[in-house]
């Protein structure tokens, strides 16, 4: 198994129960998550070394955040505390039938938001690190954690560290503050040795179209144009997503290689969506897994695919099942009570 390191920025979901307004009822569920937590706590519940490196604020929330990372395994000694911080949050109102869910942010001036470069102590954060995973979100937030983000990227490649790269285009977070977000995402682009992105995203960093026909086919184009682009990036994943309603979707998956790997997972049909927040993370914890597991291509993307799927089954963020769920998943399809 591997030591990963993810950084970014650990937020609390304020949920509506159950398929409620946002404060029809006087109550919130609470839950813990954040693109690079949520895809730690997978890789940590399959079995790798993961610790967290971010800044939370000193009190009973950060405190909560951490708790509930340790709870699954995650190392957060890498974790700073802020006095007089704040946690970022999102209010979250989960759809049904045909209306849709809607969030809701609250995270402008967080502590983690608030941190520059000097606040991480790369070197020590990735001693002994064989990957360290990041998100567009982070540099999306403002330019000092932008450029916190950039040197994470730097102090691993240094070091001979695997970089993870979630491409996570938020335009309106980018415009928020006037940030370069071609220029940015570029350079992380740069330093990754796989990214999880689709054409959209390419589209972005690499400032030119893709309109082939076929939504697949534009992959195909951009993963070409991105490795042309890139001589460090390896491996390009991403989903493929039709939304048939709010609670059925068709979901496949694509990871194709710098070596003319490609493979395509069958399309799994997601009925009865319980709850789709962080299901891009836990493919991208699947992918990862597979990649660091020396499975083959094929094994790879759809270990992926079912642990994203298996995260719409799963209330909150977080995708806590195990390498043994997923297999079940990916083996046997069995749908009936495993005793």
């Amino acid at each position: 198994m591997s030591r990963v390191v993810c950084f970014g920025e650990l937020l609390l979901r304020m949920g509506a129960p159950g398929n409620e307004l946002l404060l029809q009822s006087p109550r919130l569920d609470v839950h813990v998550g954040g693109a690079e937590a949520n895809v730690g706590v997978s890789l940590a519940r399959f079995g790798h070394d993961v610790a967290m490196a971010s800044t939370v604020a000193d009190n009973p929330l950060g405190a909560h955040a951490l708790g509930e990372l340790r709870r699954h395994g995650v190392d957060t000694r890498g974790v700073r505390l802020q006095a007089d911080g704040r946690m970022g949050l999102y209010f979250l109102t989960t759809g049904a039938v045909q209306r849709a869910s809607e969030v809701v942010y609250d995270r402008a001036d967080s502590a983690f938001a608030l941190s520059t470069a000097a606040d991480y102590d790369w070197p020590a954060l990735l001693q002994g690190a064989d990957w360290l995973h990041l998100s567009g979100v982070s540099p999306a937030l403002g330019a000092d954690v932008a450029q916190a983000t950039l040197a994470a990227a730097r102090a691993a490649r240094a070091q001979g560290v695997k970089v993870s790269f979630d491409g996570n285009f938020r335009p309106k977070l980018w415009q928020r503050w006037g940030g370069d977000a071609k220029a940015i995402l570029r350079e992380l682009f740069a330093q990754a040795d796989i990214v999880f992105a689709d054409y959209r995203d390419i589209e972005v960093v690499l400032g030119q179209p893709f309109a082939q026909e076929d939504v697949v086919a534009r992959v195909e184009a951009a993963a070409a144009a991105a490795f042309a682009a890139f001589p460090q990036l390896q491996w390009m994943a991403c989903t493929q997503r039709q939304a048939l309603s709010v609670d059925h979707h068709a979901l496949g998956a694509l990871l194709i290689g710098r070596d003319g790997t490609r493979a395509q997972a069958p399309v799994r049909q997601l009925q009865g969506i319980v709850d789709r927040i962080g299901g891009g993370d836990a493919f991208a914890a699947g992918i990862l897994h597979g990649i660091m597991r020396g499975f083959d291509a094929d094994a790879t993307v759809r270990f992926g695919l079912a642990a994203g799927g298996l995260k719409h089954s799963i209330p909150g963020d977080f995708n806590p099942v195990s390498e043994a769920d997923v297999l079940a998943l990916v083996g046997e399809e069995r749908f009936d009570v495993r005793r």
